[in-house]
């Protein structure tokens, strides 16, 4: 449980996290840093030319960006849109609405992700075939909660029978 419900953007602590060379972010936890229950919402730094995370839509939470600083695009289903600071950006929930925020600028880009935190959640990730479930937490909450998840492609999945 947070000691405060009250956080200043400069007290945060961020951890990074990257995946070859287009992968890179910083990312600071606020909704456990102030004892949030049901939304999630943390504040991700993305270097130019650089993207936190793939392209992906979630089946059973609904996203929402604010644009702190910098610039970039946001890619949702097939269209892409430029964004900048002072812009909210909504990602409904379903399989239409794959998103992903790219720094396309020349400075850091700048944004407050807030999530709900619906479990269990099935996110699908078109550029690549993969799907994953999670739950025992949702996607954005602390993974060492989560009582089960899993990643795969679409095209390799069981028989609802196999095995038994």
């Amino acid at each position: 449980m947070a000691n405060s419900p009250v956080i200043n953007i400069q007290k945060l602590t961020y951890r990074s996290h990257s995946h070859g060379d287009e992968y890179f972010a910083r990312v600071a936890s606020v909704a456990q840093a102030i004892g949030a229950k049901e939304l999630g919402f943390r504040v991700v730094r993305v270097q130019p030319g650089k993207k936190a995370w793939p392209r992906h839509a979630h089946l059973n939470n609904e996203e929402m960006f604010f644009i702190l600083e910098g610039s970039g695009t946001l890619l949702m289903g097939e269209q892409s849109h430029p964004v900048q600071a002072g812009d909210f950006i909504s990602c409904p929930a379903g399989p239409d609405n794959a998103h992903q925020l790219v720094n396309s600028g020349l400075k850091e880009l700048v944004y407050l992700a807030v999530s709900t935190m619906k479990q269990p959640d099935v996110m699908l990730y078109p550029d690549s075939g993969k799907y994953g479930v999670v739950a025992g937490c949702a996607p954005g909450g602390d993974s060492k909660e989560r009582s089960f998840a899993i990643f795969g492609r679409s095209n390799q999945g069981l028989n609802y029978w196999d095995g038994e």
